[in-house]
């Protein structure tokens, strides 16, 4: 167990009121390890532009540390900001832990690659969100008695009977969720399974998305292929958007985009779906570093059907709380599909045995309790 008098300083840019998936766990890991250790905080609350907060980082890291002598370790909420923070000054003699999600270890810069990375090593702990995620920070170079990994958690979500307001209720559907980025597949989904599976039936898709481009869109379409690539991965920008638009012409009574919706209809779009879709494909330097949604979809009582690919698998294990299918495998995907539209009473109460798996393994109590378990570790030793 953790002493409960171990103070800790938490940074992190990424953080509420912004939204997103980092957002979320870094959040949901400071305000649970506080129940636990004593906890301090710097966090980027959006009322400075960022520049200024990287900048001020160092200066600001070392008053909260003269100010509470008591703090014995720093934990940095992603390799971005632990790249910047591995050229510090002034407190290397306390223990540094840095969390790794996935792109910020991949990221296809050379110099970020051969020159940011190695400085990883500087740190006494790197926390992978997922086995994918810590092979590839080791296939890197990355001292492997340094990692550990520890998934995301996730938050329980309520059964609803709402009806779905924005679907035609009386087609069942399969859902998506996310940004469109290329990984996320959901291009190849709506080109090479939607179209080939027999019923009556949508896909309805649901994250932001620009009905139309956007003057950045057409901008970074001028800009050469591989820095295109580069600003475009650093950024998350919608690098599927353009596909998607022509597929959504293409079946306009096969797949439904919903853009952005409020939670409470997300949270009945999902319960009421006949499964929720997760079809990852690889590319080169990106990847899922975990696959929160698909927690998310599980406990929402969805069968969650997802590539077999990256972090996903530290989500999803296949037959326990969901089915994990070959990335990029058309036939089975469409073989998968259509089971579960010839039989959803069998699927659904699969799905609610795959809800009590997900909720079993996976929570942020977990997740917080075990990093502070690591933190202890590393405290205890150091004083030993």
């Amino acid at each position: 167990m953790y002493p409960s008098e171990i103070e800790i300083l938490f940074v992190s840019h990424k953080y509420p009121p912004s939204v997103g998936g980092m957002e979320k766990q870094s959040f949901e890991l400071i305000n649970t390890a506080a129940l636990y250790l004593k906890v301090h905080t710097l966090v980027y609350d959006n009322r400075e532009p960022l520049l200024a907060f990287f900048f001020l980082l160092n200066r600001r890291i070392l008053a909260k540390i003269n100010d509470n002598p008591g703090i014995k370790l720093i934990h940095f909420n992603d390799g971005l900001i632990a790249s910047l923070a591995s050229f510090h000054k002034g407190y290397t003699h306390l223990k540094r832990a840095v969390t790794l999600h996935g792109l910020d270890i991949v990221f296809p810069l050379r110099y970020f690659q051969r020159k940011i990375i190695p400085r990883f090593n500087t740190f006494d702990q790197l926390i992978a969100v997922s086995q994918a995620t810590a092979d590839a920070a080791q296939l890197r170079g990355i001292d492997p008695s340094k990692i550990i990994v520890i998934p995301n958690g996730v938050d329980p979500i309520h059964l609803s009977t709402q009806d779905n307001k924005q679907a035609d209720e009386s087609k069942p559907y399969f859902i998506t969720l996310g940004r469109p980025v290329k990984r996320k597949g959901f291009s190849w989904l709506m080109e090479h399974v939607i179209p080939a599976i027999q019923g009556d039936f949508k896909l309805l898709m649901v994250g932001p998305f620009d009905q139309k481009p956007k003057w950045k869109e057409r901008l970074l379409q001028l800009t050469p292929k591989k820095i295109n690539h580069l600003i475009t991965l650093f950024l998350g920008f919608p690098t599927d958007q353009g596909a998607i638009r022509k597929l959504l012409k293409a079946y306009p009574e096969k797949i439904e985009h919903l853009g952005k919706v409020p939670f409470e209809q997300l949270q009945s779009l999902l319960t009421n779906a006949q499964a929720f879709l997760m079809p990852n494909i690889e590319v080169a330097g990106d990847m899922e570093g975990f696959g929160l949604v698909c927690l998310e979809a599980s406990t929402a009582g969805t069968i969650v059907v997802a590539a077999e690919l990256e972090g996903i698998t530290s989500a999803i294990t296949h037959n326990y709380n969901g089915f994990l299918l070959p990335s990029e495998n058309q036939n089975a995907w469409i073989e998968q599909l259509q089971a579960i539209l010839k039989d959803p009473v069998h699927y659904k109460k699969l799905s609610l045995q795959f809800k009590q798996n997900t909720l079993k393994q996976y929570s942020w109590d977990i997740m917080a309790r075990s990093y502070c378990q690591s933190f202890a570790d590393l405290v205890t030793a150091a004083d030993k």
